[in-house]
């Protein structure tokens, strides 16, 4: 039975009251990871749509011999597409619901609901002179209102903007501390329902990147060829977060408040909520009662230059959107350094509830630019639509780079299992392998390697150098920002001199293979070769061997098992979090004493310690298992070095990781047509006032809700079908829809959230599309 893993990066971006929408379909996504986890953990079974998925999983393991995990592990989110992107991860790490936010978005996000107290309008007469400008804009022919907006909520909408236009003027209409309020409410409503297990397995590590910016900015420095060193100002300020998951349910991603600050300023539009500041949290926080014990360590993580300068109290955080609306690139840093275990399909998946942005060429040539659009859109539209070009083709490039190291790897191993087999083949107790016989074929393994790759070991060794060097100086870059470098550029030059001090001028010595400084120095600070070998084993585990009837199912997982916890030594090792405190006071003198810095990461890190743990750890794995794989599993781990010889001078990723192909998926009512035709116009009402129209009406809000759910279940049944080899029949996956349209038509029936009238109309439609 072959297994994978269905990865997921979910992309959302910010489309004003279209996150309703988005909601939806994030809430589906949320749906399909829990049947994933039950069915595979063998809970009982569920109901509703959860049921449909798992079910579709059951029968694709019975038609398809293949078992298939969802994971959906890193959330990434602009505006408010990052508030989704908050929930959702803080749902998928800690096993709670995602129901509160359900109800946020239904009752909550409404003008009336979000307006400011001091700016409500007091009474019917109030401002009364200012009634004639609103009368005039909201009431003659040819507005926006009456071209943009629905007959039957023409006059709900022209009374709420009647309100916000003689409300406060000259300040933004809604409360920023009641937004954060609303936020914290959620994450307590969240948190006191019923509890589930997290929805990835434990130790999977789990990625948050939501976009805002800072609007006064900060200066940063430039290298230039002259002059050498420039100031420049920098506006995008992201927030990342990343944890991995614990085995029980119940433990926040985050503290909840640096949550709601994430959620809060990605999501501070402009001119609508004031911008975020720190007081604003800290105040909060006495409000709420919750404890922020984390708030220095928060603050210096997302903003280390403010707190440097000691300025963070003045820091105004406003709408991510107005920068980095689709928020690609977090998501792809995201991606280095996963572990894998089994086969992966790793997709990026981005949510767009509207791809025609202004319509047809017809429909733009017939209107003028009106005086809403002019100000709409040149603050909630025309800076967002930067194309995703640049990203795709990132991730084009990244995914042939794959192929490529899987080809070289695939062409190499016939003559590296040679290479291995006439160096091992007639050893004795090499089907009883020890610690200590381990640690010594390993060497010699590395040994023959590096004598017999000639002269490309010199570039091999050189290109390990350059990789550990640069990853030591980062880590003293980013432990030390007071130093305030343009980069590590500087640390890295000034740790070179240091090991040409130790006399490592050269790699490779005269009879072949590294000179003894360099083998020191390889043993004490090459955390990549170490990392880059288990993940071998574990890939090897996952795709070529699970093939194979003579092995057995529970061997593989308990070998894929046993590498994991292995890799896990060495990931505890890789951050600044294993140095310790101290290690920032060093690091602040790494340019004087660059030294220190290195004997202190060597001795936090104790490397060699470490591989006698990993192979007493490797030894008793190997024990417990079936002779051919024993066999297997201790020919690829010897064989790596040949490996790792020939491909990392020619890759610029270092090696074996999740490195596989990235394929993109895109969500959008143009994608999901099963129910009705039309895309984003036919099926959307949030569209309406430049896409502020669900924020004027619950019905509004109702329809887009329903609609995301509707077309995020759809998608989600296409990115599973499309990862099995040969993917269902039209007929089985047209099935599985319509159960699953039908159990969410169900589900909101029961929970009375959306109008009784339009759950039957598309219930109609469901049972007269899909026969």
């Amino acid at each position: 039975m072959r297994q994978k893993e269905l990865r997921i990066a979910l992309v959302c971006y910010g489309g004003v009251s279209l996150a309703v929408y988005m909601h939806g379909v994030t809430r589906e996504l949320w749906h399909l990871a829990r049947a994933s986890r039950d069915y595979h953990s063998g809970a009982p079974s569920s109901s509703g749509v959860d049921a449909v998925y798992r079910e579709m999983l059951a029968a694709i393991e019975e038609d398809h011999e293949l078992r298939l995990r969802i994971i959906p592990d890193i959330m990434s989110g602009a505006s408010a597409g990052g508030i989704n992107a908050v929930f959702l991860a803080q749902a998928i790490h800690s096993g709670q619901s995602l129901e509160p936010l359900t109800d946020l978005w239904l009752e909550v996000a409404d003008v009336d609901e979000l307006t400011d107290p001091d700016a409500r309008l007091r009474w019917r007469g109030g401002k009364f002179w200012a009634q004639p400008l609103a009368t005039f804009i909201l009431s003659r022919p040819g507005t926006e209102i009456a071209e943009e907006v629905a007959p039957e909520t023409r006059a709900e909408v022209r009374r709420k903007v009647s309100h916000l236009i003689r409300g406060r003027w000259f300040e933004p209409p809604f409360s920023g501390l009641g937004f954060s309020k609303l936020l914290e409410r959620a994450f307590s409503a969240m948190a006191d329902a019923p509890v589930e297990a997290p929805l990835l397995p434990p130790g999977h590590p789990l990625d948050l990147f939501v976009t805002t910016t800072d609007f006064h900015g900060y200066l940063e420095l430039l290298r230039l060829n002259s002059p050498p060193v420039v100031e420049d100002t920098e506006h995008r300020l992201p927030i990342s977060m990343r944890s991995r998951v614990p085995g029980t349910g119940g433990s926040d991603l985050a503290n909840p408040l640096e949550l709601v600050f994430a959620a809060r300023a990605t999501a501070s539009f402009p001119g609508a909520f004031p911008p975020l500041k720190v007081e604003e949290i800290d105040r909060l926080a006495k409000d709420s009662g919750r404890d922020w014990a984390s708030r220095e360590e928060f603050l210096d993580t997302i903003m280390p230059i403010h707190v440097m300068r000691g300025d963070t109290d003045t820091v105004s955080l406003i709408d991510g959107s107005v920068l980095v609306n689709k928020p690609f690139g977090g998501a792809m840093a995201a991606l280095r350094g996963r572990p894998a275990q089994r086969e992966v399909d790793r997709r990026f998946v981005y949510v767009d509830p509207r791809p025609d942005r202004f319509g047809s060429r017809d429909e733009r040539a017939s209107r003028d630019v009106g005086f809403f659009s002019a100000i709409f859109g040149s603050l909630s539209t025309i800076p967002r639509e930067q194309p995703i070009r640049d990203n795709l083709e990132q991730l084009d490039e990244q995914s042939r780079e794959a192929e490529r190291l899987q080809r070289i790897v695939a062409a190499l191993r016939p003559e590296v299992d040679a290479t291995v087999e006439r160096l091992f083949g007639r050893t004795l107790f090499l089907d009883r392998p020890t610690p200590k016989r381990l640690k010594a074929w390993r060497q010699k393994a590395q040994q023959a390697a590096a004598e017999q790759a000639g002269y490309a070991f010199h570039s091999y060794a050189q290109a390990k150098l350059s990789g550990i060097v640069s990853r030591l100086a980062k880590l003293a870059y980013d432990a030390a920002p007071s130093l305030h470098l343009p980069d590590h550029l500087a640390v890295e030059e000034v740790l070179r001199e240091e090991l040409r001090r130790r006399g490592l001028t050269t790699l490779s010595s005269g009879n072949g293979g590294a000179t003894s400084e360099a083998i020191g120095f390889f043993r004490e600070h090459d955390i990549g070769f170490r990392i880059r070998r288990l993940r071998l084993l574990a890939r090897r585990l996952a795709r070529d061997w699970e093939a194979d009837p003579e092995i057995s199912d529970d061997a593989l997982e308990h070998g894929r098992d046993a590498i994991y916890s292995i890799l896990s030594l060495y990931f505890e090792k890789e951050g600044l979090a294993s140095l310790g405190e101290e290690f920032h006071d060093v690091a602040q003198s790494v340019l004087g004493d660059p030294g220190t810095v290195l004997d202190m990461i060597e001795s936090k890190r104790l490397l060699i310690d470490t591989d006698d743990k990993a192979e007493e750890m490797l030894a008793e794995a190997l024990q417990a298992m079936p002779a051919n794989l024993k066999r297997r599993m201790l020919f690829a781990y010897l064989g790596f070095p040949f490996y790792d010889v020939a491909t990392l001078p020619l890759l610029r990723n270092e090696g074996f990781t999740e490195f596989d192909p990235v394929k993109v998926d895109r969500i959008s009512p143009d994608d999901a047509r099963s129910i009705r035709e039309g895309g984003t116009r036919a099926t959307l009402r949030g569209i309406e006032f430049y896409n502020f129209g669900a924020f004027f009406s619950r019905s509004y809000r109702e329809n887009d809700y329903l609609w995301g759910r509707l077309h995020g279940a759809e998608r989600m049944i296409d990115l599973v079908c499309s990862t099995v080899d040969h993917a269902p029949g039209e007929l089985v996956v047209r099935s599985f829809k319509k159960k699953a349209f039908l159990a969410i038509l169900d589900e909101e029936e029961a929970a009375g959230r959306c109008a009784r009238g339009l759950l039957d109309q598309i219930k109609s439609e469901v049972l007269e599309r899909l026969v």
